[in-house]
Parts: C-alpha cells; sequence; structure tokens
C-alpha cells in the first residue's frame, strides 16, 4: 500500500483520538514500511508548560504516529480505527528537555516487527528543523477485539 500525498486521509479519520489527546496534525507519507506525520507545539495543547511541551510527551507522538498507520492499513481494508495500546518503549533519548512552542515536529515511524498476536515493535524518531531530536523502540498491542480484551474475555 503507497498512499500519495494527495489521498491520505485526515489524521483524525484513522486515529482513535480525539479532542485534546490527539496530537498529530496531519499524515505525510503512510505506505507498509513506513509512516511520517506532522505536529504543532501549541499553548493550548495539554501537558504544555511555559518552556514548551515536555520531552517525555515524544513516546506519545510515536505512538499516535504508529496508530495513525495502523489506521490506514485498516482503511485500506474498510475497517475503522482500532484501539492499540502503548506498552512501552525501549532507550527513549531525547535531546531537548521541552520540544519548543510553535514548532512544527516531523515524527516517523517503522514497523521492525509486527507478531499475528497483535503485538509490534517500531523504530520511531522525531525531527526539528531537519534534525533529529528524539528516538526510541517502541512496543504496542492490538487486540484483535478492544472491547473484549479490556473486560478479560481473551488472553
Amino acid at each position: 500500500m503507497t498512499m500519495t500525498f494527495d489521498t491520505l486521509p485526515p489524521v483524525a479519520e484513522v486515529v482513535p483520538h480525539g479532542g485534546a489527546m490527539l496530537l498529530l496534525d496531519a499524515l505525510v507519507h503512510a505506505d507498509d514500511d513506513h509512516c511520517v506525520a506532522r505536529a504543532t507545539v501549541r499553548a493550548t495543547q495539554l501537558f504544555v508548560d511555559a518552556a514548551g511541551m515536555p520531552a517525555w510527551v515524544g513516546i506519545e507522538y510515536m505512538a499516535q504516529t504508529i496508530a495513525a498507520w495502523a489506521g490506514v492499513r485498516n482503511r485500506r481494508d474498510g475497517q475503522p480505527p482500532a484501539v492499540g495500546f502503548l506498552l512501552g518503549s525501549r532507550r527513549y533519548e531525547c535531546d531537548l528537555s521541552h520540544f519548543p512552542l510553535d514548532a512544527a515536529l516531523i515524527i516517523s515511524v517503522r514497523p521492525e516487527m509486527i507478531g499475528d498476536n497483535g503485538l509490534g515493535q517500531f523504530a520511531c524518531r522525531i525531527e526539528l528543523d531537519g534534525r533529529e531530536v528524539a528516538r526510541a523502540n517502541v512496543s504496542v498491542f492490538q487486540p484483535a477485539d478492544a472491547q473484549v480484551y479490556l473486560q478479560g474475555q481473551e488472553v
């Protein structure tokens, strides 16, 4: 699946986040091998303080971009965005203490492993002004049916 910039859906249509929890502005690229999203740090967003967006929120930017990647694939298959879970990250490193206000961030994710059981691992990075400022390996889980899983009926 390769979707050109002209055919990419609005990010809100492929990510199950909404309202103030949706931190991404737009998809820049999506295909089977990777996804790229854009996000602008705004003073009115959740988590922002006087210095900007705390660096630890970078993991959430990465997780939402992973959700967008999965959502584009679901959309291609005629399915709605599915709920997934951020399990954790290894080696999250950020060169900044905060992402500055009004910064345009470019978030890239690339699947390294996707299991039949819904487990996945992604290599992720965030760029600011063309320079990589954050990187991590992020682990996620997307159950076949999130409601059933949350009710404890799926192992």
